[in-house]
């Protein structure tokens, strides 16, 4: 059995412990609602610009551009977005398990990997070809990280080094919830044209209508084929950009809940030790006093 003073250097050491894990959710919850805010800003705008891009496409029955160039895909690059630090549950597990599998069903194509955080870097570097890694960004991130990430997938498409271009991360959907998503970035499969689209001549003015049946119907001055050569990079840009909002949110989230749960736990252990030690001093007071008795006998 250990010793009364053993016992209270565990309470002690634990209590510690507790008070990190206390500190590191607050922190982590501070973080998360500048996160969260962001994310949550940059999805109407990501909605819109696609909005935008698949009217322009069904102005143009012939739509040429690189980006929308769909060829076998022979040679894959992956973007893999994980945290830069752990203590976050199942946080960059779950991607880096996730990359796996797509690396599994993908075992007979040429696949370069971009790891995006310290912890995916860590484990993907010994074991894929990693072509390039962005570690550090998300204390400080910007939209010029995504767009730096972007114009070398843009160039590696464009030149014809890569076939497809794909990113898994964690979609934030709440505190206790984000979901694993896997999409393909390059080449853009969402402009298609409609069948009841209007005519590339009707796009004349700079202003936008709306008709009767509540969808928004945009009129531009610029020719539909010169807008897209435009705004094509800059979907692949907001897209990257979303996603890393959206993982840096989830990450945050997932830290706070872990720490929660490891503080709780901290506590559920600091009174099964305190029960413990008290059960251990009782029974040197009861073995104390069975002495005393037994020597008072014996005189």
């Amino acid at each position: 059995m250990p010793s009364l003073i053993d016992m209270r250097r565990r309470i002690r050491s634990v209590r510690n412990t507790q008070q990190i894990t206390k500190a590191m959710k607050m922190i982590s919850a501070a973080r998360l609602r500048k996160a969260q805010e962001r994310a949550f800003n940059a999805r109407p705008y990501a909605g819109l610009l696609r909005e935008v891009l698949a009217s322009l496409a069904g102005r143009s029955e012939n739509i040429q551009h690189p980006l929308l160039t769909e060829r076998p895909q022979e040679r894959i690059t992956v973007l893999v977005l994980t945290g830069d630090r752990g203590l976050c549950g199942g946080f960059n597990t779950n991607i880096l398990r996730a990359t796996e599998r797509f690396l599994a069903e993908h075992f007979d194509k040429q696949i370069e990997v971009i790891p995006i955080g310290r912890k995916g870097r860590d484990y993907l570097k010994r074991r894929v070809n990693v072509v390039q890694e962005y570690t550090g960004i998300y204390a400080k991130l910007a939209y010029s990280d995504a767009k730096t990430i972007a114009s070398q997938l843009i160039s590696a498409y464009s030149e014809g080094t890569t076939d497809g271009v794909y990113i898994i991360y964690n979609e934030f959907k709440s505190v206790i919830s984000q979901k694993l998503t896997v999409t393909q970035l390059l080449p853009l499969k969402t402009l298609q044209p409609d069948a009841g689209a209007v005519s590339e001549q009707s796009a004349q003015s700079a202003t936008q209508a709306t008709d009767s049946s509540g969808t928004t119907d945009y009129l531009y001055e610029q020719p539909p084929q010169e807008l897209l050569a435009t705004l094509l990079p800059r979907n692949v840009e907001v897209q990257i950009f979303g996603s890393l909002l959206e993982s840096n949110a989830a990450e945050h989230a997932a830290r706070m809940t872990a720490m929660d749960a490891a503080t709780s736990a901290a506590g559920d252990m600091i009174e099964s030790l305190t029960l413990t030690m008290n059960r251990i001093r009782q029974a040197a007071i009861t073995k104390e006093i069975i002495e005393i008795v037994s020597g008072a006998a014996a005189i």
